[in-house]
Order: C-alpha cells, then structure tokens, then sequence
C-alpha cells in the first residue's frame, strides 16, 4: 500500500504538488527553448517545424482539458496526475528514439495530452477538491513552487544537452517523471470532498451565468496570449525600445523574481481581499507598463518587465483562485478546463502572431498587447463577486 498524505497536512501536499508540477512544467513547456535547434538539425528540419509541433501539443492540451477537469471532480485528481507523469514519461521517450519528423510530431502530440492533464489546470482542481473554497492558499503555494520551473527546467536541459545530447536529455526528464514526480503525486490525497473539517464549504446559489465565464474566459486567453508573446519576443522588443543587448537580456531575468514577488503578495497582504481586487490590479499592470516603455524608451526596461512579470505572477495564480470564489467548488475542474481552453490555443498562435507584429510595426506592437490587457481590465470590471 502506498501511503497518502492526510489533507490536513497542507504544507505537505503543497510541496509534493507544487514540485511535481515544477517538473511538469519543466519537461514540457521549457524545453522547446533549450533543445528545440538541436531537435530539428539531427532531423534536417528548421526549428519552426519544432515549435510547430509544440504549438501542436498546446491545442492537443486545450481538448483534453475540460475532460480531465471533469475526471478530477468525479474521481480526484490523484490518478489523473500520476497517469500525466506516465504519459509524458511515453511522449518523451517518443521524442528521445524518433527517426524521423512524423514521430516526432506523435510524440509532441502525446507530451500535449499530458500537458493537457498534467499542468496548473489540474493541479488548481485537485486542490479544490480536496479543500473546497478554501484552496485559495494551498493554489498560491503551488504556483510559488512550479514558478521556478524555468530556472530549475533550462538549466537542467541545458546541462543534460551538453554531457550525453538532447535524446539523452529528453530520456532524462521521463526518468524524473518516473522517479520524482510520479511517487510525490502517489502521495495525495484522493481529493473530492475528503477533507471534511470545519472549513469545508457549503455549495450554494444558482449556476455561473454564461456571460461571467464568457468574460472570464477572454480574461484568461488574452491574458495567456499576453504573458506567451513577451516570454518569446521580449529581448527584442525592449531593444526596439532602444535598450542595449545587455540591459534587454538583464531586464527579462527581472520577470521571475517579479512573478514571485507578487505571488508572495497575493499569499500574505492580498489574501485578505477578494480575488477579483488582485486580478484587476494584475491586468491593469502590462498597459501600464507598455505606457512607461513607449514615453520613456530603453531606460523603462526593467520598469517593464517587472510590473509586467508582477502581474503575470497574479493572473497565473488567479486562472485558479477567481473560478472558485465567483463559481464555488461544485464543478470547479470541468469548468477550469473550458475556461482555460481558448487561452491554450491562442497561446500557441502568440508567438507567431506577435512575432510578425514586432516585425512589421517595431515598438508600436506593444499596443496589441496593451489593448488586449485593457480589454481583459474592462472584461474584469464588469464581473461581479457572486
């Protein structure tokens, strides 16, 4: 028998979810950046065609979503998480033997169904059934852990990439999977309804109307299309700005330690608030900031990017958080996967969209994103608590 974690162990079970999904997020998400050039030359491809297949897999993602969210409110997401690890264990052998740019497709496809469940969406929805309204802190703490995905993921990759090669690396991380990520996630608890404390919720009022999860959803797409085109594009925009090669590369490194500067905000001074007050403030800070680096130019640089990884730092934590305190727990993961599944593919669709945008128009793309961030600010407005 495998021991579990009781839910009252919070700290515990935080930890274990937070890690595995540290290690999710890093053997899929992050390692396009690292090894996708030297993917695609052992198959004679361009590295486009890899990122083609990653943005494959994040559509491959949002499909399997609102399923598996279905899946961890009926049965709990213990299950669903462990079945994630072995199927990007799969996809990543998949990737480590392909001879050739079909399997090599298949097996970003397979890594998407894992992404699909496997990532925030699921984490988000195990804690709310086992806590109930009151995962708002145990979904905060989760993201503080996984938000250093990209400072463990690349340099690990990076590391396995330059002592065996990037098949090696890719059999690497489905060993973690195996190894780590795969026991940790045996540990939970089965989550629905299992803590039974005085804090467990009572579910009442009628169902979310369809124009709230209308505007929530735009909320979550643009704001996901936001945060993807500035991972991909951001050197080059701050220095179309005017900023140096150096002050670009060192204002992006500013953007981790602004997400999880404002994610231990959102833990300690704005958990006292409503959600809806901390995703509001969180949306208002990339027009903000994009305000400040066309006045000021290249020395707005690291103005930029922290306002603008500050409050990509909340509205990660609130894709989880705002569902659950304007919809409450009854239905929570299902309707996180529908949420969430327009914001997967626009996702995929942010780096080529932006990307063209920063070509044609310099600088002045950074109105697209602004605009987009001031509609999802109005979108926000106009929800209401309950």
């Amino acid at each position: 028998m495998i021991p579990r974690l009781p839910p009252e162990r919070r700290g515990l079970i935080v930890a274990a979810l937070g890690t595995s999904l540290t290690v999710s997020w890093a053997s899929s998400y992050y390692i396009p950046a690292v090894l996708a050039v030297p993917m695609a030359a052992s198959l004679g491809l361009s590295p486009v065609w890899v990122f083609g297949a990653f943005s494959m897999a994040m559509v491959v993602s949002a499909m399997v979503g609102p399923w598996a969210g279905a899946r961890i409110d009926g049965a709990g997401g213990r299950g669903v998480l462990m079945a994630s690890n072995l199927i990007f264990a799969a996809g990543l052998v998949l990737l480590a033997v392909a001879p050739s740019p079909a399997l090599l497709f298949a097996g970003w496809a397979i890594i998407g169904l894992g992404m699909g469940i496997g990532l925030y969406e699921a984490g988000f929805a195990t804690l709310a059934g086992i806590y109930g309204k009151q995962a708002r802190g145990p979904i905060t703490g989760i993201t503080l852990i996984a938000g250093f995905a990209s400072t463990v993921g690349w340099p690990l990759s990076g590391l396995m990439l330059a002592l065996w090669g990037w098949r090696e690396a890719c059999l690497g991380w489905a060993l973690i999977h195996l190894c780590l990520a795969l026991p940790l996630n045996a540990l939970l608890p089965k989550g629905t309804g299992s803590f039974t404390g005085a804090t467990a919720p009572t579910e009442v009022g009628p169902p979310p109307s369809r124009l709230a999860l209308v505007l929530l959803a735009f909320v979550f797409a643009v704001t996901w299309f936001n945060a993807t085109a500035m991972a991909a594009h951001l050197p080059g925009l701050l220095q179309a700005a005017g900023a140096s090669t150096a002050v670009a590369i060192a204002a992006g490194a500013l953007i981790g330690p602004a997400q999880v500067a404002a994610r231990l905000l959102e833990f300690g001074l704005l958990r006292r608030f409503h959600p809806l007050f901390s995703t509001r403030m969180a949306a208002a800070a990339h027009p903000v900031a994009a305000v400040a680096l066309v006045t000021f130019g290249g020395p707005a640089a690291y103005v930029f990017a922290l306002l603008h990884g500050a409050g990509n730092g909340i509205l990660t934590i609130a894709k989880g958080t705002l569902p659950l305190a304007l919809f409450g727990a009854a239905g929570y993961g299902q309707r996180l996967g529908w949420l969430n599944a327009p914001a997967r593919i626009l996702q995929a669709a942010a780096p080529l969209i932006f990307g063209a945008a920063l070509t044609a128009w310099g600088l002045s793309a950074i109105w697209l994103t602004a605009g987009l961030g001031l509609a999802a600010l109005i979108a926000l407005l106009m929800l209401r608590r309950s």
